[in-house]
């Protein structure tokens, strides 16, 4: 039997699907997340980052007219199958988000955990 781990994520993470544009040197893919929490987010791409690498991420959320600006680095990447044209889950942590709209970004992500929350326990 498989031994669990004890959790080291130090925040919840979110599930909900959001549009977003990484831009990595030259290169600018759009995607959506597979999860998402304050200090982190994980997502598909077509081809491999540069890693560690800087990203620029443009993060769509339902609340917000402007996309919210994020920097981070690349801090994993995996290929999904050894199929040539497979893509890759990229893990980038944040290192900013831009003043300007990062209320916005806390908030939706509290709305969003309180809402999964309540869900669970209703």
């Amino acid at each position: 039997m498989k031994e669990k781990l004890p959790e080291r994520r130090r925040f919840v993470r979110t599930r909900r699907p959001l549009k977003i544009t990484v831009r990595a040197g030259n290169r600018i893919e759009e995607t959506v997340t597979r999860n998402l929490s304050p200090v982190g987010v994980r997502f598909e791409i077509g081809q491999e980052l540069k890693s560690p690498g800087e990203v620029e991420i443009m993060l769509s959320i339902p609340s917000s007219k402007v996309p919210i600006h994020i920097t981070g680095k690349v801090v994993w990447q995996t290929k999904q199958s050894l199929e040539d044209k497979s893509p890759y889950d990229v893990g980038v942590k944040i290192s900013g988000v831009e003043d300007k709209n990062k209320n916005d970004f806390l908030r939706y992500l509290c709305d969003l955990l309180y809402d999964s929350v309540h869900e669970v326990r209703t």
